[in-house]
């Protein structure tokens, strides 16, 4: 961020602080439908258009590191498999031998020379051709050309590997849009895999995703985590096209400590991360699933994932600074802890998750029929605007829709904000 946005976000902050009530021009938010939660109906549109459409974190290199290397990927629903190419170029590829559907690699990664097929034998380069099969003697005018493996849409931001099953979907970095350059002070192309783990949950993924999404309620679930480290009362939302958003919150020097605990112990800090990034929570919202704060300490990303429409996976990384020939840093992240039992939430994501259940059995009630949201939710309900657009307005029932009712005003690099912010200033000065 250059100096004058600095300085805009600081005003804003002191803005939010000193505000009693919504910005004037910002919409009254209509309930979110509570069947987006429990209907099957909306359930499967998602699985149709909204994980089938989308840019979604695979893997880090890291976890396909040389030529050869390969891992299976089946988060969305779909058997795919991700392979380091001979080229350098990283690939995914439906794991579906083209000759009988059986499954090029069975094993959850590895390294290979060729992807083979153990039913029948067919082989196929790193690049997904066809190149061998056995007794081809028995096949008549079989064009090897045209058989080759189905390619999934591959595309890398630095060192983080996305897929996307939309043959006609933007580029990752069109999608991404302006926040591609917001995270160039990060290094993702310098960032290292610290810690992966996957935690299954009781509840639809977007109950568990909207905790993260919004600072409403850290007084009351985070009093002694989340309340120390920042001010959620000078909080900044920022809504952006595609459904994305981020949050920034000053920190509390209260909280330094704390920070300090969470954080993986001898990395190297991100020396180009700007004031922003070291003193406060910079947190950014991907649609679909991915919530992460940044930071000069860590790149943690959260993902949700469906398992069907009343239980999800929640998905922790943690990504540090390339630590080069220094010590390595202690393999914990920054969202777990080790105990006797194994790897289990930390104390921030515990406070999180510890009433998906409950809400999804509430949500499941006859007395549940909607959510109201304050504006400090915002971007919960851009979100879902921007789910329906994504779908097809016209796909969804109408009792299920969201009125699109934020409008463009509101997307960055628009903010009505800052004009009522500089007329309150004149009017005090």
């Amino acid at each position: 961020m250059n100096q004058q946005e600095i300085h805009t976000l600081r005003q804003l902050m002191e803005y939010e602080a000193g505000r009693t009530a919504p910005p004037k021009s910002f919409p009254t938010l209509p309930d979110i439908p509570g069947g987006r939660y429990t209907d099957p109906r909306f359930f499967e549109l998602e699985k149709q258009h909204i994980w089938r459409k989308t840019w979604l974190l695979a893997a880090h290199i890291d976890e396909v590191p040389e030529p050869g290397c390969f891992m299976l990927w089946e988060k969305a629903g779909q058997p795919v498999v991700i392979v380091h190419a001979e080229s350098g170029t990283i690939n995914a590829f439906y794991n579906t031998c083209s000759h009988r559907g059986a499954p090029v690699v069975t094993e959850p990664s590895g390294k290979r020379a060729r992807l083979t097929c153990k039913y029948h034998g067919w082989s196929y380069t790193h690049d997904g051709e066809l190149v061998g099969m056995r007794d081809p003697e028995d096949f008549r005018d079989l064009d090897f050309s045209c058989r080759g493996l189905k390619r999934v849409r591959c595309e890398r931001f630095g060192n983080l590997i996305f897929i996307n099953f939309d043959p006609h979907a933007p580029t990752l970095i069109e999608w991404l849009g302006p926040i591609a350059n917001e995270w160039q002070e990060f290094q993702f192309d310098k960032c290292r895999l610290a810690g992966r783990h996957i935690f299954d949950l009781k509840c639809n993924w977007k109950i568990a995703m909207e905790a993260n999404t919004e600072v409403y309620h850290v007084p009351s679930i985070h009093p002694k985590t989340v309340a120390q480290m920042l001010d959620h009362r000078r909080n900044v939302n920022t809504l952006y096209a595609n459904g994305h958003g981020r949050m920034i919150a000053p920190g509390r020097d209260a909280g330094s400590q704390l920070r300090e605990t969470m954080t993986p112990k001898n990395i190297r800090l991100i020396d180009t991360v700007g004031v922003i990034g070291r003193t406060c929570t910079q947190s950014y919202g991907i649609f679909p699933n991915w919530v992460s704060p940044l930071s000069d300490r860590s790149i943690p990303p959260l993902l949700f994932w469906p398992t069907s429409i009343n239980t999800c996976r929640l998905e922790t990384w943690t990504m540090v600074h390339d630590w080069g020939d220094g010590p390595a840093p202690e393999l914990t992240d920054m969202w777990t802890v080790e105990t006797d039992s194994g790897v289990e939430l930390g104390a921030v994501l515990q406070e999180d998750t510890q009433f998906g259940e409950w809400i999804q059995k509430s949500m499941e009630s006859y007395g549940f029929q909607g959510v109201p949201l304050s504006y400090q939710e915002a971007r919960i309900y851009h979100w879902n605007q921007f789910a329906d657009r994504m779908i097809g307005i016209d796909n969804i029932p109408p009792e299920l829709r969201v009125a699109q009712v934020i409008g463009e005003e509101w997307i960055y690099p628009n903010d009505p904000r800052i004009a009522l912010m500089r007329e309150g200033l004149a009017a005090a000065g």
